[in-house]
C-alpha cells in the first residue's frame, strides 16, 4: 500500500529517493509522472498514486513526455514475492516469453500455478502478467523512439512486437498518438547520439551513486579483452544468443543516470542487455532505505556518512563472474585478474571492436564444458581449478545450476557448494553479485574478519544479523572503509 502523504510529500518536494517507487496519475490531464518529474505539482485533490508505471496504464493514464517514466529506476527485489515479480520481468525482458508460451508454462518455471503467479504479480505490481509485459515493451519503445534514430521497425521488434502493424496498433491504443509523433523530439535533443552504428539510452538510478568506487571495483577485476574500464567509463564485448556487439557505459550525474553506448547489432536483445547492465551497475538500489538502516550500527555509520552512495557490483554475465572468482581463489586480485585475461584469448571468441582493449567475446560455459582439464591447465590454472571450472560450466549446459537472479539464493548456494572446489565464501560472493542477492555475507572472508577487529567467522556471522537485510552493502563498507 502507498502511503498517499508520504507520496505527496515526495511529490511536491521531488524527492528523488521516490523515483520509481511510485507513480502520480493526473486526473485532470490523463497523465501520469514520476515524482521528480519538473512540471508545476497538480492540485492534491487530482492526484491517483500508484505503485508502478504499469498500475498507471491499466488505470487508463499516459506517460508524460517531460518526465517519461520509462527511465525511472526500477525497484530492488527483497522478499520472495518480489523476487518472482522479478524473475518475471527479466524473463520477459530476455525474450524468451513471446505470445505463444502460455502463463502455464512461466509459472511452471516458478513452481507455481497460474494463480498463485497472478497473484503475486497483481499485489508487487498491480496488474496481470500479460499487462506487465506489453506495459515494459511500450514503455521501452517510447524510449527508442525519443532518444535513438533507430527505424520503427528495428525500434517495433527490439521492443518484442511480432510485427509493425501490432506495434503500431498497440502504441496508438495506449498513449493515444501514432509513434513518429516522438520522432519530431529526437533531431533537436542533445542527448541523442548517433555515431558509426550506435545509439545511447540513458538508465537512471537513485542517488546517492558512487560511480568512482564502483568503477575502481570493476577495473581490479576486469576479464583482460572482454572488459576495459578506464577513470570515467566502462566497456566491454556482448554476446546474447546470436547477437555480438559492444557496449560502453558513462556517469551521467546531472541526470542521475548512466548513459549507455550500444552498437546497432544488439538492438534485438536490447530489453536483456539494458537489464543484464542493471544488474552490474545496481541501479534498482534504495540507497536511503541502506543507509537508514546500516548507520544505526556504530560499526558502520561511519562507513556510511562518508560513502553513503556504495553499491554492490552486480554481474553482466553470472558464468563469466563466476569464473573470475574461481580463478580468484587463494590468490591475489593482481593475479587471478592475468589468469582471467589468459582464460578468455583460451577459450572465448575472437570480435573485432574499435577499442583496442576489447578483443574477445567471454567465454561461453559449452566450450569450457568441452574443454579438458590440461588444456585449462596449461594456462598456468592449476588442475583443481580447471576441474572446477569445467564443473561449474557443465552444470550451467545441463541446467541445473542457474547463475542469475534467483527467487531461492539459498539453494543456488547450496548448488555451488555442492560442486567440486567451490566453498562457503565462493557461492557467496557469487550470490552477493551474480545472484543479487542484498543479503548475502561471506563471513569467512579474510578481509572481512581483518577489518571487523580479528573477529572469527562464527563472530562476524553474528555481527552481520543486525545488518539484516542489506548484509551485501555492509560488505562493501567493511572492505573499503574498516581497513585497520
Amino acid at each position: 500500500m502507498i502511503d498517499e502523504t508520504i507520496a505527496w510529500r515526495a511529490l511536491i518536494s521531488r524527492d528523488a529517493r521516490f523515483d520509481g517507487v511510485f507513480y502520480v496519475g493526473v486526473t485532470s490531464t490523463g497523465i501520469y509522472c514520476r515524482p521528480v518529474c519538473p512540471v508545476k505539482p497538480p492540485r492534491p485533490e487530482n492526484c491517483l498514486f500508484f505503485s508502478s508505471a504499469e498500475a498507471a496504464e491499466k488505470a487508463a493514464f499516459r506517460p508524460c513526455l517531460r518526465c517519461r517514466p520509462e527511465l525511472a529506476p526500477g525497484n530492488a527485489p527483497m522478499e520472495r514475492s518480489q523476487r518472482i515479480a522479478d524473475r518475471l520481468v527479466q524473463r520477459f525482458e530476455d525474450g524468451l516469453s513471446d505470445d505463444a508460451e502460455g502463463l502455464d508454462e512461466i509459472a511452471a518455471l516458478f513452481a507455481l500455478s497460474p494463480r498463485q503467479l497472478r497473484r503475486i504479480v497483481h499485489k508487487e505490481l498491480g496488474v496481470s502478467p500479460l499487462a506487465l509485459r506489453q506495459t515494459r515493451r511500450l514503455l521501452l519503445a517510447k524510449q527508442l523512439l525519443t532518444e535513438t534514430d533507430l527505424p520503427v521497425t528495428e525500434i517495433a521488434l527490439a521492443s518484442g512486437f511480432a510485427s509493425l502493424r501490432r506495434f503500431n496498433d498497440a502504441f496508438s491504443k495506449h498513449y493515444r498518438m501514432p509513434p513518429g509523433r516522438l520522432r519530431k523530439h529526437i533531431r533537436q535533443s542533445p542527448d541523442a547520439l548517433l555515431s558509426g552504428g550506435t545509439s545511447t539510452l540513458l538508465m537512471s538510478y537513485r542517488p546517492p551513486f558512487d560511480w568512482l568506487s564502483l568503477l575502481a571495483f570493476l577495473r581490479l577485476r576486469a576479464m583482460k579483452g572482454v572488459e576495459s574500464v578506464d577513470e570515467s567509463s566502462y566497456a566491454r564485448t556482448v554476446r546474447s544468443g546470436a547477437h555480438t556487439g559492444w557496449v560502453r557505459v558513462t556517469h551521467a550525474p546531472e541526470k542521475n543516470g548512466l548513459r549507455v553506448e550500444f552498437t546497432h547489432s544488439l538492438t534485438p536483445v536490447l530489453p536483456a542487455l539494458l537489464r543484464r547492465l542493471r544488474n552490474l551497475f545496481d541501479l534498482t538500489a534504495h540507497p536511503d532505505r541502506i543507509i537508514a538502516h546500516l548507520s544505526q550500527d556504530p560499526l558502520l555509520s561511519a562507513s556510511v556518512e562518508k560513502s553513503p552512495g556504495l553499491r554492490v557490483p552486480g554481474a553482466f554475465d553470472g558464468f563469466e563472474m563466476v569464473t573470475r572468482a574461481i580463478l580468484g581463489q587463494q590468490i591475489t586480485v593482481k593475479a587471478a585478474t592475468t589468469l582471467g585475461g589468459r582464460f578468455a584469448e583460451a577459450f572465448g571468441e575472437p570480435i573485432v571492436t574499435p577499442f583496442p582493449a576489447l578483443s574477445h567475446l567471454a567465454p561461453q560455459p559449452e566450450r569450457v564444458a568441452a574443454a579438458s582439464t590440461d588444456a585449462i591447465a596449461s594456462l598456468g590454472i592449476i588442475s583443481a581449478r580447471a576441474k572446477t571450472l569445467i564443473a561449474c560450466a557443465e552444470a550451467c549446459v545441463e541446467g541445473s545450476l542457474s547463475l542469475d537472479t534467483a527467487v531461492h539464493p539459498e539453494e543456488i548456494i547450496e548448488r555451488l557448494i555442492a560442486l567440486p572446489g567451490i566453498g562457503a565464501w565462493t557461492a557467496k560472493y557469487i550470490a552477493m553479485r551474480a545472484l543479487r542477492w542484498p543479503d548475502a555475507f561471506p563471513e569467512g572472508d579474510v578481509v572481512i574478519r581483518k577489518n571487523l577487529g580479528g573477529v572469527t567467522a562464527k563472530e562476524a556471522e553474528a555481527l552481520s544479523q543486525a545488518w539484516r537485510p542489506w548484509r551485501s552493502y555492509a560488505v562493501m563498507h567493511i572492505w573499503k572503509n574498516l581497513a585497520k
